[in-house]
């Protein structure tokens, strides 16, 4: 999906440039976003985003050293939610509203390029005015937004995995025809530094180009130019020259460490955005919306596309019960216990609506059962499993529950406001009820699927004449176990093979009893004597020799 619709891959990752028609007039003719994939729906989102672990029922028969690394599995578990789509739209509109401003076909793009290699830094003169005062009359077209919200509901996961729907790095060679030697950087992401400094902000950024192309900034215009208003006025051309699609700046909270650059920072973002035409994404905890209340300015500008306040799921919610009900699936514990209402309250109140902690939780909880022996889910485990397993959060955790305070200013990282966060984007049980029934839709597939191979495989059985020795029922199960045990997308001669050695394993003791019948013959003449046999039984002397072991299965001979 996304990134499958390209050419060639290079060796160094990038992808050359396949130019797709344009779903919008206004974004026809622009190499930048013509590269760039189709705009998704919600169901191929849906489909992207979820990411369901592989445990079966069967699994839950392993022994105890398998189950824990089948266990784990669980923490790769993804359920798509309301924030994922709502991030997904506005990155996919950021990226192509902020190229309609750089097309590198028009004038207007060199003629930027060629302002901002005029440009000198001077730290007599702020580097966002010099940028400003000399590209106000160029025309910008990008918005940026925020992700502000608590510490594991999963941020980080979410623009990463969103991100990857486009390929990172594009090389254009030509474009209908005319020749264009652009590298374009589809998006960029890198950390705000731990001590909130502009110039390791830099550095970091070099870094990461040098990284993405082999390149040598870093020590060219980081280590060989120390001087921070040069460094940005050179960041801000590589920005410009490789077509960055976003840069979205993670771990925004940490500017709160620096006293001094503070200001300088979010004035510079606000730049690339407004004057330079590139948008951003800023991330953070709770404690980063510090960084807008000072400033309405830059609050508005950092946040043109708007806010994204992610707080921790509501109990009871429609958001909250289908992400639980679809976790509850992938129990690998001997005994499978339903969800039910005492069950639901006891996981909320020991997670709190935490993403990551509700997912850590599962984990851990099912890892003691099968430690203990106790092999169920109880509300007693899941309380035990937080107070010895997780016991570090427990003073985050109650402060939330309890909605201290004092307590929450102690751990306002994973504090936000509630109320704000309804007002501003309210549940839509509809929403939710649609990904319920895709995934409904999905298990509905697969359940035809599986059915309409075993009766391929029971009708094929029965014309190879190999279910003389087992009843209808027999086979069936034979079957259904095969099928529903192997992978979605094992082919029809696999799942034969299963059932054919599994029909031979049936058939192994009456072949050793019949081997003691010929045992107990020898020295005796038995072929002259079978027909008479065969009468007084009221058989055919075909079915006696079979018995007796003369005449065998070729499909037993070949495949034992």
């Amino acid at each position: 999906m996304g990134i499958t619709e390209y050419g060639e891959r290079h060796a160094d990752g990038s992808y050359s440039a396949v130019y797709s028609p344009a779903e919008l007039d206004e974004y026809a003719g622009n190499p930048f976003i013509e590269a760039l994939p189709h705009i998704m729906s919600e169901d191929e989102i849906i489909e992207y985003l979820t990411v369901t672990p592989s445990i079966r029922d069967e699994d839950r028969l392993l022994p105890d050293r398998l189950r824990f690394h089948k266990i784990k599995r669980i923490k790769d578990f993804l359920h798509p939610l309301e924030e994922h789509f709502i991030i997904q739209q506005r990155l996919s509109e950021l990226i192509r509203s902020g190229y309609l401003g750089r097309n590198p076909l028009d004038p207007a793009f060199l003629t930027r390029l060629r302002v901002l290699n005029e440009l000198q830094g001077d730290d007599d003169i702020p580097q966002t005015e010099q940028i400003s005062s000399q590209m106000q009359y160029i025309q910008c077209t990008a918005e940026s937004f925020s992700i502000i919200g608590v510490s594991g509901m999963g941020k980080t996961t979410a623009i990463e995995r969103l991100l990857r729907l486009y390929p990172q790095v594009i090389r254009h060679d030509e474009y209908n025809g005319k020749l264009l030697n652009k590298t374009q950087i589809v998006w960029l992401k890198i950390d705000c530094p731990y001590d909130g400094s502009l110039s390791t902000l830099c550095k970091n950024f070099f870094q990461s180009i040098d990284t993405l192309l082999g390149t040598n900034y870093l020590a060219k215009y980081g280590i060989l130019n120390r001087v921070t208003s040069t460094m940005l006025i050179n960041m801000t051309r590589l920005v410009c020259l490789y077509g960055i699609g976003v840069l979205v700046i993670d771990e925004i909270q940490h500017l709160l460490q620096s006293k001094n650059d503070q200001y300088e920072m979010l004035n510079f973002f606000v730049t690339l955005s407004n004057t330079v035409g590139v948008p951003t994404v800023l991330i953070g905890t709770p404690s980063a919306k510090k960084l807008f209340t000072g400033n309405f300015r830059q609050a508005r500008r950092v946040a043109s596309a708007g806010n994204i306040i992610w707080d921790r799921m509501v109990e009871n919610s429609p958001e909250w019960e289908v992400f639980l009900e679809s976790l509850w699936e992938f129990q690998c514990l001997r005994e499978r216990v339903p969800l039910t209402k005492e069950l639901k309250r006891a996981f909320y109140y020991e997670c709190q609506g935490i993403t990551s902690v509700a997912i850590s939780l599962f984990v851990l909880a099912q890892d003691r059962a099968v430690a203990e022996g106790s092999e169920r889910l109880t509300a007693q485990l899941l309380k035990t499993t937080v107070e010895k397993d997780l016991a570090f959060l427990m003073p985050m955790l109650k402060a939330i529950r309890n909605n201290d305070i004092a307590s929450i200013l102690k751990y306002e990282d994973i504090s936000v406001d509630f109320e704000q966060v309804l007002n501003d984007q309210k549940l839509d049980f509809q929403f939710h009820e649609r990904i319920k029934a895709v995934r409904e839709q999905q298990r509905d597939v697969l359940h035809r699927s599986q059915a309409d191979k075993a009766e391929e495989i029971l009708v094929w059985v029965a014309e190879a004449g190999l279910d003389d020795n087992l009843t209808t029922k027999e086979l069936e199960i034979i079957i259904r176990r095969a099928v529903e045990s192997s992978p979605e997308d094992t082919d029809l001669k696999t799942l034969r093979n299963q059932v054919l050695r599994e029909i031979i394993a049936r058939g192994e003791p009456e072949k050793k009893e019949n081997k003691l019948k010929k045992t107990n013959m020898s020295g005796v003449l038995v072929l002259p004597l079978v027909p008479e046999i065969a009468l007084k039984k009221k058989r055919h002397p075909y079915e006696e020799l079979k018995d007796l072991g003369y005449i065998k299965n070729p499909l037993v001979e070949f495949y034992m």
